[in-house]
Parts: structure tokens; C-alpha cells; sequence
């Protein structure tokens, strides 16, 4: 079935929107909608998968435990390896940020 992942936002966006899209034993997606969030600052995401992230629309930017930051654009993407220790630490305000998230399990993971 045809989806445009950019059309049939929320309207509600005062919380994150995340939306699985696909789901098998290795891969999951998720399409996550923002704007103006971030991460808790009580802790970090510590994940047994590694993660591959794109961003549609909008813009945002990701700490990383040892202080590195990316931020991401439309257009932009990058891999997270599992247990790399991140959060967001903002997204645009000025309309959402859509984001493409593929998580994934090496096949030693398994």
C-alpha cells in the first residue's frame, strides 16, 4: 500500500508521535513526529538496537553521552550504534519534525 510519510501528521502534537510503520524480528520503523521536544534530561537512551535515523522535514539535534552533537536537517541522516548512549536535545518550533527510524539487530544479536 502507497503512504507519503509527510502527509496525515497529528494535529496533536503536544507529545512526540511515534508511529510504527513495519515491525519483523530484526527491523522495526517508526515514523516520529516532533516539534519542540526533547529528550528528559534524567537520563539517556540506551538502546539493544542500533538505530538509523533520517529526517524528513524540520531539523533537530542529538547529544551523545560523550558530549559529541549532530544535528540533523532535512535531508540528514545517521546510524546510531546499540547501546550508544544519546538523546535529543531539541526540535524545530516552528513546525514539525518528521523523523524516519530504523531500528535494527545485527545478525550476532540475535
Amino acid at each position: 500500500m502507497k503512504r507519503n510519510l509527510l502527509s496525515n501528521l497529528p494535529e496533536d502534537l503536544s507529545n512526540e508521535v511515534f508511529e510504527e510503520l513495519v515491525r519483523s524480528s530484526h527491523v522495526r520503523i517508526e515514523r516520529i513526529v516532533s516539534n519542540g521536544h526533547s529528550s528528559p534530561r534524567s537520563g539517556w537512551y540506551d538502546q539493544d538496537e542500533s538505530e538509523w535515523v533520517l529526517v524528513l522535514r524540520g531539523a533537530g539535534a542529538v547529544l551523545f553521552e560523550d558530549g559529541g552533537e549532530v544535528v540533523l536537517r532535512a535531508g540528514d541522516s545517521m546510524n546510531i550504534p546499540a547501546h550508544r548512549k544519546h538523546r535529543v536535545l531539541w526540535t524545530d518550533r516552528d513546525g514539525p519534525t518528521v523523523w524516519l527510524a530504523v531500528f535494527y539487530r545485527q545478525a550476532a544479536d540475535t
